[in-house]
């Protein structure tokens, strides 16, 4: 692989990664807005920013066989309710002082993939997934045993990606035009939100005309920017440095939690994260050694 395309590859990797990482930041300055006021309206400027990057995509044939696979709208409508769910979830972990569990469910979201191919695809575990799965289901039954209650926010998290991706799979659809179609399904649901339901800021006309207004309409390109840059990243990097760059944007969100805004890393939240670090080492281990282990080209 060319080293022009590999240094262009950790370029757009980590572009995508450190956006998704900083999230918080951006969902902070959008506080006062209830959550779900929030994803309504990153809804409707997604649907409407992806319309704009369509025009320019490269592969126009994509309707074309959407149309012609009517089916994939239905999946298309399922996995558009789930990142929804987990964008809510999300937003609301921020703006509620649960940014700790937020970090959580993205450290083990790769864990419950391994988890649902296994139980849903029926796909056989090697050793060492099955020892980085128990590992993982140690730090969350910490948790429980400790907090008396599931640490939903992190299991709804990795839950509605890891469902979100086994969705996606059923329709072989391109990242970019498959996300812009779940925008535009859920347009209808978030109209009627709109027109019937909101009573928050961004149902008052003047709203419109202050500075945190931008902010809102900022949420079309602050959700798909990412999306395209990790795209192209997975066009020049080895899947293996892709998946060990998908840790940064839970580890920035650690970071921000202690650092920024005051959440506390006790012993037993540090016995939890110990736990699923010691899964994800032995995960990104044996997944390093599989790659190793597969023939080489030429």
């Amino acid at each position: 692989m060319a080293t022009a395309n590999l240094r262009r590859g950790y370029v757009l990797g980590l572009t995508a990664y450190v956006i998704w990482g900083l999230f918080p930041l951006y969902f902070k300055l959008l506080e006062r807005i209830p959550a779900v006021e929030i994803i309504v309206q990153r809804a409707v400027w997604s649907a409407l920013f992806g319309a704009v990057l369509l025009l320019f995509w490269k592969h126009p044939g994509w309707w074309r066989e959407l149309r012609q696979n009517p089916q994939r709208f239905v999946v298309l409508a399922a996995s558009g309710l789930l990142i929804a769910s987990n964008w809510m979830t999300y937003v609301w972990a921020v703006n509620n002082g649960h940014m700790l569990e937020a970090s959580l469910g993205y450290y083990i979201n790769p864990l419950i993939n391994v988890m649902l191919g296994m139980l849903l695809l029926k796909e056989r575990l090697r050793p060492l997934q099955w020892l980085a799965v128990a590992l993982a289901s140690l730090g969350v039954a910490q948790q429980v045993w400790q907090l008396g209650r599931l640490p939903w926010v992190s299991l709804v998290l990795a839950l509605t990606f890891g469902f979100y991706g086994l969705i996606r799979k059923k329709a072989p659809v391109a990242a970019l035009p498959g996300l812009v179609v779940e925008t535009w399904l859920l347009l209808p649901l978030a109209l009627v939100w709109l027109l019937f339901f909101a009573d928050g800021p961004t149902s008052e006309t003047a709203f419109w005309s202050t500075p945190e207004a931008l902010w809102v309409v900022a949420a079309g390109p602050v959700t798909l920017v990412p999306l395209v840059c990790f795209n192209a990243a997975a066009r020049h990097l080895p899947y293996a440095t892709l998946g060990f760059l998908q840790y940064l944007a839970p580890t920035l969100v650690l970071l921000q939690a202690i650092l920024l805004f005051g959440e506390h890393l006790d012993s037993s939240r540090l016995t939890a994260f110990a736990f699923i670090w010691l899964a994800l080492a032995v995960y990104s281990f044996d997944a390093w050694r599989s790659l190793r282990r597969l023939p080489q080209p030429g």
